[in-house]
């Protein structure tokens, strides 16, 4: 079994439920949210090692949430779990940094057969976890920055904003980039 954590997004409340008691079965974590902008908030303090995540949501779409994902620089696993079937769709989808697309309807079975492969994939290199710029150290996995081999003790805040301009080093980012990544203003 595996202690790898998976943060599901979808609107369906009977769904969502059902595909968390099947995960949470088959030895995952599960953290489940109804919404786009719920599955963006939670994602800095869940962590997941894969999100799976519905394309249809009343707020945002999960094209939208796989955009700002990958927007934001994580290399987080993405599996698109929809109804939306067409090709176009499908492109899109993989286009915009998502590492799997499967339609629904589906069996359990295929669902956990891709996510553990998806995780097996990415457990086979994590590039995210370690960041380094000059003296300064930030690592992911811990959530700890050093500078010069000294801790130092940041806000939830303060570490994404630190996060998001080191994955973007290199990079001149607007104020309006910066506010929408790490406040998620609009």
């Amino acid at each position: 079994m595996t202690s790898s954590t998976l943060l599901l997004v979808d609107d369906e409340e009977h769904l969502r439920s059902m595909l968390a008691a099947a995960l949470r079965h088959n030895g995952f974590g599960v953290e489940a949210v109804d919404s786009g902008r719920a599955a963006l908030d939670v994602l800095p303090s869940v962590r997941p090692d894969l999100v799976v995540l519905d394309v249809m949501m009343p707020d945002l779409d999960g094209f939208e949430v796989c955009r700002r994902i990958r927007s934001d620089g994580s290399h987080v696993p993405v599996l698109f779990l929809t109804a939306r079937d067409t090709t176009e769709d499908k492109v899109r989808g993989l286009t915009l940094g998502g590492d799997d697309y499967l339609v629904k309807p589906f069996s359990l079975e295929e669902l956990v057969a891709r996510v553990e492969a998806l995780l097996r994939r990415a457990g086979q290199s994590r590039p995210d976890a370690a960041m380094v710029c000059g003296d300064l150290e930030m690592d992911d996995d811990a959530h700890r920055v050093r500078r010069g081999g000294v801790e130092i003790n940041l806000s939830p805040t303060e570490y994404n904003l630190l996060r998001y301009l080191l994955v973007n080093q290199g990079r001149v980012l607007s104020k309006a980039q910066i506010l929408d990544h790490v406040w998620q203003y609009d």
